[in-house]
């Protein structure tokens, strides 16, 4: 295992990206959030993708140093375009334009459609929960062949469409954020075990018969198999949300075969964007909350556990580890970060300088 110091890291992606065509700007927004995944011990949604965001970039399925459209304005909704340019700009965007709108109307509606892939979403739940708001967030992907059976299928049908709700901090507790695919497993997290040469969890996956298996081969080797849903139906259920609400409500694709077939991420989402204090000033949420949570968090630890976590948690621990000790990164991953760096003309000796 390769580990590289955050800093370092992100001026190196930043440097990659401004290679594929993105102004200063737009390179160091862009590394900064893949980056900041990594730091939060979502390698999925980290650095793995910066060849293929390259790769998007130059085949002009990523619109390099664009930005959101409006489409529609009504009252508490609002319905933005992405234009295929980067997630990381344009999920930005979007949750300050629907901030400006909650602090106005008490809350907001917002639509994001036609966006390059929005990575981690839970970036875009702590935007708004840094600012007091509550955000719901549902999302659909298509763009590229499906990669997840429905309940009770044996083939692909959807993609692995997320999830997230954010919580601001109240006086005793972080921001709470549950973020998460409605797959049993993100599909990153298949691509980091399959560089690594590690077999995935139990229940993650079915190979091309339908059967299951731990082989992280089936999503990148033919004949591919399928990730599965969480929960069996009810992750089904959750996923189809993200189609219905996160891009059939906003005008966005879904998945069909005529929207899976560009080579590229697309994402559309739907953020709903909540003033805690729009019910009356005098309910005690955060009071409620800290409450809550320490009780819930006083439970006695399963086998094996140290203590009973809630959403964001593990995510601060590893940072807090991270930061300090570098950021490991698995060599099939840094093997492809190198070619796609090389590819772009950057001297190999540059990459070689910052991995210990």
């Amino acid at each position: 295992m390769i580990t590289v110091a955050h800093e370092a890291l992100e001026k190196l992606v930043t440097e990659m990206i401004g290679r594929a065509g993105s102004n200063p700007e737009e390179a160091r927004t862009v590394a900064r959030n893949l980056v900041e995944a990594n730091l939060l011990g979502h390698d999925s949604h980290g650095i793995g993708l910066v060849g293929q965001y390259m790769r998007h970039a130059q085949t002009g399925t990523l619109t390099v140093n664009g930005h959101v459209s409006h489409v529609s304005d009504n009252g508490v909704y609002l319905l933005l375009d992405g234009n295929m340019a980067y997630g990381q700009v344009t999920g930005a965007e979007a949750m300050h334009l629907g901030l400006d709108r909650a602090r106005t109307a008490g809350a907001a509606i917002v639509g994001l459609r036609n966006s390059h892939h929005l990575g981690r979403i839970g970036a875009w739940g702590e935007i708004c929960a840094r600012e007091g708001f509550i955000s719901i967030h549902f999302v659909n992907v298509v763009g590229h062949r499906p990669i997840v059976a429905p309940w009770g299928g044996a083939e692909a049908r959807y993609s692995t469409n997320p999830y997230c709700t954010a919580i601001p901090a109240t006086g005793k507790n972080p921001m709470f954020v549950l973020d998460m695919a409605t797959s049993r497993v993100a599909l990153g997290k298949v691509r980091v075990a399959y560089n690594a040469g590690k077999e995935v969890v139990e229940g993650a996956l079915i190979d091309h018969n339908g059967q299951p298996t731990r082989n992280a081969a089936v999503m990148y080797e033919e004949p591919n198999g399928a990730l599965q849903a969480f929960g069996q139906h009810k992750g089904y259920g959750l996923a189809l949300l993200g189609e219905i609400l996160g891009a059939a409500l906003l005008g966005g694709p879904v998945t069909d075969p005529a929207h899976q077939k560009r080579d590229t991420i697309c994402n559309s989402m739907l953020t709903v964007i909540i003033d805690p204090k729009g019910f009356g000033r005098d309910i005690p949420f955060g009071d409620l909350i800290d409450s809550m949570l320490a009780y819930v968090t006083s439970a006695r630890p399963a086998e094996g556990m140290d203590k009973v976590r809630v959403a964001g948690e593990p995510e601060r621990e590893t940072a807090a580890d991270r930061k300090a000790n570098g950021i490991p990164v698995d060599p099939g991953t840094w093997s492809g970060l190198v070619e796609a760096g090389v590819n772009a003309g950057m001297d190999r000796h540059r990459f070689d300088g910052i991995a210990r």
